[in-house]
């Protein structure tokens, strides 16, 4: 699968324009992260675009997210590493963090909402002026984007990134695809 089929295929089941631009997002961070580590990007961004593409049919039983989306993915052919990714970024589940792709995507997903959250508090609501200091006073706040598993984003230790450079590597990424996010 190409990245306008697995597009078009989010597009399909993603309805939600946040929730669409939220897997922009966590793709274009996952295709920074595969660069980074000499990783292949169009696999990364493909896991990346399609992991919550089970989210609005399972937002009311989270037991059931990622295991849908996982079957979903097995039926459209995509690799397996994707399909055990996909499944392992939602925690319930208990799947072990196995590989840099399962890795990576599970920290990926929380980050993006933090980083969202921190531009949309500065008064222009754009990524532009946000920068890693100010992701990390962000951050340590408890009170500020609860949503975003301060837990989940400290797995980047598991790919041996620290946090300033995983929030530098992230918050390039979506900079670089700010316009299609709105910020």
């Amino acid at each position: 699968m190409d990245r306008e089929e697995a597009r078009q295929l989010m597009e399909r089941h993603v309805k939600n324009k946040n929730l669409r631009k939220h897997c922009l997002a966590v793709e274009a961070v996952m295709r920074a992260l595969a660069r980074h580590f000499g990783e292949d990007e169009e696999k990364w961004g493909l896991a990346g675009l399609l992991h919550d593409i089970d989210y609005e049919t399972t937002k009311d039983d989270p037991e059931r997210h990622s295991l849908v989306g996982a079957e979903m993915l097995a039926r459209e052919g995509l690799p397996e590493d994707i399909i055990y990714a996909v499944k392992a970024h939602n925690e319930r589940h208990g799947f072990p963090r196995q590989d840099r792709l399962s890795k990576a995507l599970y920290a990926t997903d929380p980050l993006t909402g933090l980083i969202v959250a921190a531009a949309l508090i500065r008064p222009e609501k754009k990524l532009a002026p946000v920068d890693v200091p100010f992701l990390l006073n962000r951050y340590h706040e408890k009170s500020f984007a609860r949503g975003a598993s301060r837990e989940t984003i400290a797995a980047c230790s598991e790919l041996g990134l620290s946090l300033e450079d995983f929030f530098h590597i992230s918050l390039e990424a979506m900079k670089g695809i700010a316009a299609e996010l709105g910020l």
